[in-house]
Order: structure tokens, then C-alpha cells, then sequence
């Protein structure tokens, strides 16, 4: 009796099935013309955002451009900070913004791409697995002021670093780790499985498959993330500024543990000198220029990179 009862039941669905499938579809044209009069509206208005965000970068490199010229010079580019807008250079800034560099780089590409491998090739699924991605994903999204305070706790007066090149490179390191981590991941997560099976099968052994097989062909993603990871670091300002890096040194700095400026430090501060001294208007669009050549040829490396060693599997 209920295997009779259940193969009823089954039947009154399958015939509430067809029942539905039956029914005419009803076509509302009143709300379709709704629908395509709203999506031609939010084409307007995204067209028009992006047309505005367009024209004001237009007319801002405009300004930035017409400011800066018979300032950029090859005397601006190789003379040191002075008081006096005439002599001033920033050679001494870029002498300090190559040393972040220098430190980033290594730091942030040694521990990020250490810490993606463990994640995705050695850690197993649990706890300590999800705690280190939701806070690796928690800080990519931190301001970058916090960690200029970080910077300024840990590296500065804790380790007694102070403002110098050193404390500045281990502070945008620690603001770049988690984006550095994350595009590794995706980097290492991308690689095709029956590659690594295919190492297996051969007899290597998994830190052979990783370091021969898997890091390779995740190369170019890896160093494309870093690149653009370290472009964001080089235009950074606030974690410097909380750090306390000067805005006027005029010895250059020869060492990681000198005190140093840095193209995006002395951009802040002759921009708000500017307001009494007009010719520091002029200095601070030469620098904005020569920074933005830097982030340009940078991320330009970065597309290079990726188009060139990028293979498809």
C-alpha cells in the first residue's frame, strides 16, 4: 500500500509538471519597454561618468604637463634638495625612492610567493588554512595610513629604525604582502593539474614538481602582480609620512639605515609649500612627471611580462 501511495504521488507531480510546462508564456510588453528604457539610462549615465573621469585626468595632466616645463631638466633630475626653487633637483629623492625598491622587491617577493606556495600546495583544508585567507583578503583592503602607524610602531621605535630607508622598504612591504600573496595564489591556481600529475608520474617528488614544473609556468602572473604591486608602493605617501621621512635632506643617502626622501614625500610637501612660494607649484608637476614615467615604464614591463611568457594549456 505505500509503494502504491508513493508511485501516486509521483505521478500527480509529474502531471503538475506537465501542467506547467504547458501554460502559454505571458509576454508583458509594458514591462519589457520598462527594462529597456532603464538599461538605455544607466548606459547614458555610466557613459557620461566615464566621459567626466576622463576629461578631468585630461585636464589634470594638461596642468601637471604645462607646469613642469623649463623646470624638467637634466639639472633638476642630477641636483640635490635646496632651499632656494631655481637649484632644487631631486636627485637625492630618486637616490631614496630606488632604495625602497630595493627593499621591497626581495622582501615582498620571497614571503609572498613562500606563503602562496605553502597555501595552495602544502596546507590542508581547516581552520588555520581559512584564517590566513580571510585575513590576507581583510588586509589588502586596509588603508594605507594604518600601516605608516604599523610602520612607525613597529619598525621605528620598537626596532629603533627610525625614518630610515630600511624602516620605510619593511613598511611598504608589509602594506604590498597581502596583494603580492593573493595574485600568486591565483597564479599557482591557474597552473593545469595534469601537469603536476604528470611530474608525479615520473617519479619527481612534490618540491621538484613545484620548483620545476608549477613555478615556471606561474612566472609571468607572479611577477606581473609584483610589479604592479611595487608601483603601488613607490607612489605611496601617507605610510610614509606618518613614518616621519623629512622633506628636505640635502645629503644623499648612501646607505639603508641613512634617513632619505622619496619622489611621492617631496611631491607632498613642495605642493603644500606652494602656497607661499608659487615656483613650488612648478617643482612638484616636474616630480609628478618623472614619477608617473616610472610608474608608466613599470607597469608597461608588467604587460610585456605577462604577454610574452603567458601560454595557455
Amino acid at each position: 500500500m505505500e509503494f502504491e501511495a508513493q508511485l501516486l504521488q509521483q505521478l500527480e507531480i509529474e502531471k503538475d509538471r506537465e501542467i506547467i510546462n504547458r501554460r502559454p508564456v505571458r509576454i508583458d510588453p509594458a514591462r519589457i519597454r520598462r527594462r529597456v528604457w532603464l538599461n538605455n539610462l544607466l548606459q547614458r549615465v555610466f557613459s557620461l561618468s566615464t566621459a567626466f573621469a576622463i576629461a578631468v585626468l585630461a585636464i589634470l595632466f594638461y596642468q601637471i604637463i604645462s607646469q613642469s616645463i623649463g623646470w624638467l631638466d637634466w639639472q633638476f633630475l642630477s641636483s640635490n634638495l635646496s632651499i632656494f626653487p631655481e637649484k632644487a633637483g631631486i636627485w637625492g629623492a630618486i637616490v631614496g625612492s630606488i632604495g625602497l625598491i630595493l627593499i621591497v622587491i626581495p622582501v615582498t617577493i620571497v614571503l609572498g610567493v613562500s606563503t602562496a606556495i605553502y597555501l595552495e600546495e602544502y596546507a590542508t583544508e581547516g581552520r588555520l588554512r581559512d584564517f590566513i585567507r580571510i585575513n590576507l583578503s581583510n588586509l589588502a583592503s586596509v588603508p594605507s595610513v594604518i600601516f605608516g602607524l604599523l610602520g612607525l610602531s613597529l619598525f621605528g621605535r620598537i626596532l629603533h629604525l627610525g625614518s630610515s630607508i630600511l624602516a620605510g622598504g619593511l613598511t611598504l612591504s608589509l602594506m604590498v604582502l597581502p596583494i603580492i600573496v593573493v595574485s600568486a595564489q591565483e597564479a599557482i591556481r591557474a597552473v593545469p593539474g595534469f601537469l603536476r600529475d604528470g611530474s608525479y608520474a615520473m617519479g619527481a617528488s612534490k618540491w621538484t614538481t613545484i620548483w620545476k614544473v608549477v613555478l615556471p609556468i606561474a612566472l609571468p602572473g607572479i611577477l606581473t602582480g609584483s610589479i604592479l604591486s611595487v608601483s603601488r608602493a613607490i607612489g605611496e605617501t601617507a605610510p610614509l609620512v606618518v613614518l616621519g621621512i623629512p622633506a628636505l635632506i640635502m645629503r644623499v643617502p648612501t646607505s639603508v639605515m641613512d634617513d632619505f626622501t622619496a619622489l611621492p614625500i617631496q611631491i607632498y610637501y613642495w605642493t603644500l609649500d606652494s602656497v607661499l612660494t608659487r615656483e613650488y607649484a612648478n617643482l612638484a608637476s616636474a616630480t609628478i612627471v618623472v614619477l608617473l614615467l616610472v610608474l608608466f615604464l613599470m607597469n608597461s614591463i608588467a604587460i610585456i611580462i605577462r604577454n610574452k611568457f603567458q601560454k595557455s594549456y
